[in-house]
């Protein structure tokens, strides 16, 4: 690998060199390595928007600091990762500035390993991989853009790392619990556990109990950063912290160049195929459309102006995600709307760009998603949002600008289709006021520049040179006056 690092017995001093940059200004020199750990680091969803994004911008601000990624997908190379985030999110990086750790172990973190106690079990699979981690390379910042908290103990006692925390979502949650204590089936509460008052009860001394751990690990944090108001209103309450809101990064600036009139008639849906995003809801929705409006149906050879297009775009991680696109293949057959949907799968970005800049609605179900950067990009492409009508999209993003609505939100499959036929409906001035108020709003709000400048005030203190040097971590030389400095302090 392109990092050698070497740890001095008996006290904190270490090296690190870049190859092929032998630069004799000591500005350049590498002094800190920044470990991701993002064990899906090349799924292609939000999540690693905000990994990349953050990459590339200490690549910039910190160039004498090291990122290397920890990463799962063992099936590809440093190279093909780093073609993908091009592709995908339109970002290049300094490749001599970033490296990769492939663990072997990723196994132990994935949805099939544990059909039962998943929480627990999968907190305790990342702590076996996050070992593997920190056997391979030991970072002196420990970063994780995944949630997975367990990791911290390890990091910071063993690794001696300074732990950052990017959290996406809390792995347990007070909604959580109350959807349990409620009896109410979910992706995360089983049938047979709600409609169990036995197995409810003794759920939620397993779900209390996790939350007491979690809290725990979460002590181990030196900055944690939320990616949204419902996320810090939960993360502050389990860990009893103060946490700084960064909202995810949108490159807005590649959406908003699309036209905004003569849209087709098409809903965009862009999720990860992950059970919790609700896919089965919105083709429920569609469903139900059709059903009030039997005019909007498709049909094969038919030529119908009227007709409405679901097109289901986002990436696949693994079997278990390509199996649930079968799934919802097979219901849509199933609810007689097929011919209505679409199904595109691992696009690049410039796919995602020509759907962007053809749909007219953007559709997200996912209950309480902790924030929805899928729903950022539909306002700033110009789509209208028609959003869950819960937590991130709720609270942050589907909100009133200059005092009027930028989307709609709904809860059950009849208020999602009624706001879509509201947008099909809309007469073109009203549409066209709507989606520019939208798109004004997060550009204001949630544009890479605005990520950039919240997240390198969060990062300061763990990654700036004057900062290591300050705190006394000896990770590089100390200036020649502050040695001075502390030799006069000493005489004295």
């Amino acid at each position: 690998m392109a990092l050698e690092r070497e740890k001095k017995t008996g006290n904190t001093s270490k090296k690190v060199k870049r190859d092929g940059k032998n630069s004799e200004d000591k500005k350049d020199e590498p002094y800190l390595i920044a470990g991701f750990f993002h064990p899906y680091c090349n799924a292609g969803g939000g999540g690693e928007r905000v990994l990349w994004t953050a990459i590339r911008d200490i690549q910039e601000k910190y160039p004498g600091v090291i990122s290397v990624v920890y990463t799962g997908d063992t099936d590809v190379t440093k190279q093909d990762i780093l073609d993908r985030v091009s592709n995908r999110f339109n970002i290049n990086l300094d490749p001599s500035l970033v490296d990769f750790e492939f663990l072997e172990k990723r196994y132990w973190i994935e949805d099939a390993k544990w059909p039962r106690f998943t929480l627990i079990g999968q907190s305790f699979g990342s702590m076996v991989l996050g070992w593997e981690a920190l056997k391979k390379v030991v970072p002196d910042v420990w970063i994780d853009t995944m949630g997975y908290a367990f990791t911290y103990p390890a990091a910071h006692m063993f690794g001696g790392c300074q732990i950052v925390a990017y959290v996406h979502y809390p792995s347990i949650s007070s909604d959580m619990i109350g959807r349990v204590a409620s009896r109410e089936s979910s992706h995360n509460n089983a049938s047979q556990v709600a409609s169990s008052p036995l197995y409810t009860a003794l759920k939620l001394v397993y779900y209390r109990g996790f939350a007491m751990l979690y809290a725990l690990v979460g002590a181990f944090c030196n900055v944690v950063m939320a990616n949204s108001s419902w996320t810090k209103g939960h993360i502050d309450s389990l860990w009893n912290i103060q946490s700084t809101v960064v909202y995810p990064p949108c490159d807005t600036n590649a959406f908003n160049q699309s036209s905004l009139r003569d849209r087709e008639r098409i809903i965009l849906s862009v999720a990860q195929f992950r059970p919790e995003k609700g896919h089965g809801l919105q083709l429920e929705a569609l469903a139900q459309l059709l059903n009030n409006h039997p005019e909007y149906k498709r049909q094969e050879g038919v030529e119908n102006p009227l007709a409405v297009q679901l097109v289901m775009l986002g990436s696949a991680r693994d079997a278990s995600d390509q199996a649930r696109i079968q799934q919802l293949k097979d219901k849509s057959v199933e609810l007689g709307i097929s011919e209505n949907v679409t199904f595109v799968v691992n696009a690049p970005f410039s796919e995602l760009q020509a759907w962007l800049a053809r749909a007219k609605i953007g559709i997200h179900a996912m209950r309480d998603e902790h924030f929805g950067i899928g729903v950022v990009e539909y306002m700033a492409a110009g789509l209208i949002p028609v959003a869950h009508n819960s937590a991130g999209p709720k609270m942050d993003i589907v909100r009133p600008y200059n005092n009027a609505a930028t989307g709609y939100l709904a809860t059950t499959s009849q208020e999602f289709a009624e706001a879509i036929e509201k947008v099909l409906t809309a007469d073109e001035s009203s549409l066209l006021d709507m989606q520019l108020r939208a798109r004004d709003s997060v550009q204001e709000r949630f544009s890479e520049k605005v990520f950039e400048d919240q997240i390198q005030k969060c990062l300061h203190q763990v990654l700036s040179r004057e900062k290591v040097v300050i705190f006394g971590s000896k990770l590089i030389p100390a200036p020649a006056e502050v040695v001075a400095q502390e030799a006069a302090s000493s005489s004295t």
